[in-house]
């Protein structure tokens, strides 16, 4: 197997998704937006705005999450420590 210099590139292109919200969701994300307003003396936010540094928030600091994404990307380094080259 040949071992290249690059792997994967990430894919950094913004995706697009529609999601259905229950309405209690949807108002917790408007007060939410409100009470950034008000802290900051500004108006708040779309609520939808929020979504993406909420859900980038609770990624980084789920533990577990944390460790399940560290132990996998041990396991992708060794398995191509260990490749064999071919050339």
């Amino acid at each position: 197997m040949i071992k290249l210099k690059l792997s994967t590139i990430p894919d950094d292109k913004p995706v697009k998704l529609t999601v259905e919200l229950p309405a209690a969701v949807f108002q917790d994300l408007r007060s939410y937006a409100e009470a950034i307003g008000r802290e900051t003396g500004q108006v708040g936010p779309e609520p939808a705005r929020l979504i993406m540094p909420m859900i980038q928030r609770f990624m980084a600091t789920d533990r577990a999450f944390g460790k399940m994404r560290k132990g996998a990307s041990r396991q992708i380094s060794a398995a191509s420590d260990g490749a064999v080259r071919s050339g």
